[in-house]
């Protein structure tokens, strides 16, 4: 039987109790912690948390920017035999109190938030929960991690936990409407980490760099699960502002990123060397090696061997685009329900850029007859707590039904088409799904985000968030803005072909509630906002500009 993700450190910190798992950078220094420290430090907090009344099987709740803290504090849950429930430390007031109710949480960790008056404002309602804070300039609580440490000694437990056992409950992000609590077994969650290691290769020579959030599957199984289980050394930034210069410090072999990051890192790249210049340079001998080189170190990534993306939709042309640059980007898929393991495009195949690649060791994926994607393995979750009714719609005689409406090649690698909600139905009674057309015009570099709406209107309406030029010129952005949609109208149904585009004033951010923690659009909020949009455009009007 596999050894789970705590056992997994429990035995490092007796093979290689000297070596150094956790990083944590603090005035740009490393803070290293040995697989000796982080057990000791888990196992004194398992100790205070029984002090504090807390017994084996209770939730919880951890928010926080992800840091050293956030792993040891899961250890400890782990080895406590409690559940956790991480949150998202951009969570609205909302989210976190329906969060808090709905598990039963029954304490608080709390680490590095940007802003803290979503979550003060929801435990007004929860002033009699124990809350535990980080050693970090945060909310105040009722304890504090230092004096915990320092006051307790180190729990004396050795937790055997079945597969079928909870480990935890994360909730979904949220595109449509308040999340539901996955429960993830910790059968599941080994399992799942252990295939992802053994497809990768992944080594304990392995560096990596945690920075997307912890409480969302992806980096809990592919960093957090694959840094304990492989016995990985991590590390943390120190802020948003520091980034790329803590990405420089550990030089991770792994990063994984999101599409809105890695379009981010092109703008940065492209106002250094416009591509004209740069696509000179890499025709010549010599030079061109030089310049991947330069700028695979300028973004620390100079000794990544595996690069991955995931978690929305992402434009070929931005991967194509890295690809020159000789750093390739695996995309991956799967979700919270099935440990973000699914599919992946690795080994990396370049002719199969634009998909999410295909099937990984163990798991099995087929689609339904209207192109919704099924899929099974042993790394499915165990249900929505409480919530009976909607585990048996998506967990079916085995399989998941994911929501996501794809397309399978001869190859077996599949290619995202949306969700098969996102699709929406005009006034026409025709039918438009939105997804492949977005994915075509983000091909184009002349928006940050974009969004194609149209439900119960008489046409499609492009909602975009022109990229911030250092010199915008409005007339002559337009003239290229028209030119596109009218080029990509020639080649779709007329049922689909944009009636306007309107020019959104603000971007969307997690904080205005139209992105999720994770960056995904929430496109359901974007249809409330602007369903009346399409219905009076005017029809000798392409472009208009959000006042």
């Amino acid at each position: 039987m596999q050894e789970k993700p705590y056992q997994c450190v429990l035995k490092w910190a007796q093979e290689r109790p000297n070596d150094i798992f956790l990083r944590q950078i603090i005035e740009r220094q490393f803070t290293d912690l040995t697989y000796l420290n982080v057990v000791d430090q888990a196992l004194r907090i398992v100790t205070a948390l029984r002090k504090i009344g807390l017994e084996p099987g209770d939730k919880i709740g951890l928010i926080s920017k992800n840091c050293a803290q956030w792993v040891i504090c899961d250890l400890a849950m782990m080895l406590g035999s409690y559940i956790s429930v991480p949150i998202f430390p951009t969570a609205g007031t909302k989210t976190i109190a329906h969060i808090l109710d709905h598990s039963n949480t029954k304490a608080l960790f709390v680490g590095k938030l940007e802003n803290t008056t979503a979550l003060t404002e929801a435990l007004l309602c929860h002033s009699e929960l124990p809350t535990i804070s980080f050693p970090y300039p945060t909310l105040k609580c009722k304890y504090q991690w230092n004096s915990l440490l320092i006051s307790h000694q180190p729990a004396t437990v050795a937790p055997d936990h079945h597969e079928e056992d909870i480990m935890s409950i994360v909730y979904t992000s949220g595109t449509s409407g308040l999340p539901k609590g996955a429960m993830l077994s910790y059968g599941a969650y080994t399992w799942s980490v252990q295939r992802l290691i053994e497809k990768i290769g992944i080594n304990k020579e392995e560096r990596l760099f945690s920075y997307l959030p912890l409480a969302h599957i992806t980096e809990r199984v592919y960093i957090m699960g694959c840094g304990m289980m492989a016995g990985i050394c991590t590390a943390f930034p120190e802020s948003l502002e520091t980034f790329v210069d803590d990405v420089k410090m550990q030089r991770p072999t792994l990063f994984i990123s999101v599409p809105r990051l890695w379009a981010l890192f092109q703008q940065r790249i492209q106002q250094k060397i416009p591509d004209a210049k740069l696509n000179l340079l890499l025709k010549i001998p010599f030079i061109n090696e030089y310049i991947k080189r330069k700028i695979a170190c300028n973004l620390g990534l100079d000794k990544a061997r595996v690069l991955g993306c995931g978690s929305a939709p992402v434009s070929v042309g931005l991967l194509h685009w890295f690809d020159q640059l000789g750093l390739h980007i695996t995309e991956a898929w799967g979700l919270t329900e099935s440990f973000a393991y699914s599919t992946l495009n690795y080994p990396f195949r370049q002719k199969k850029i634009g998909t999410v690649g295909n099937a990984g060791p163990g798991v099995e994926i087929k689609l339904s007859e209207d192109g919704e994607v099924f899929v099974k393995s042993k790394g499915l979750f165990s249900g929505y707590y409480k919530d009976k009714k909607a585990s048996q719609s998506v967990l079916i005689e085995g399989w998941l039904h994911t929501g996501d409406k794809g397309l399978i090649d001869s190859d077996g690698y599949l290619r995202i088409q949306g969700r098969i909600n996102d699709t929406f139905k005009t006034a026409k009674g025709k039918f438009v799904c939105p997804v492949p057309i977005e994915k075509h015009l983000l091909e184009f570099k002349h928006f940050e985000m974009l969004c194609l709406i149209g439900s119960g209107m008489p046409g499609a309406i492009l909602l975009a968030v022109p990229f911030p030029f250092p010199v915008f010129d409005r007339t002559r952005y337009e003239k290229t803005i028209k030119k596109i949609i009218e080029n990509l109208n020639e080649t779709l149904e007329s049922h689909e072909r944009i009636r306007g585009v309107l020019m959104i004033k603000e971007p969307w951010s997690v904080e205005n509630n139209l992105l999720t923690p994770t960056l995904k659009i929430k496109r359901y909020m974007l249809e409330k906002s602007y369903n009346k949009t399409g219905t009076h455009w005017p029809s000798d009007t392409l472009i208009q500009w959000e006042q």
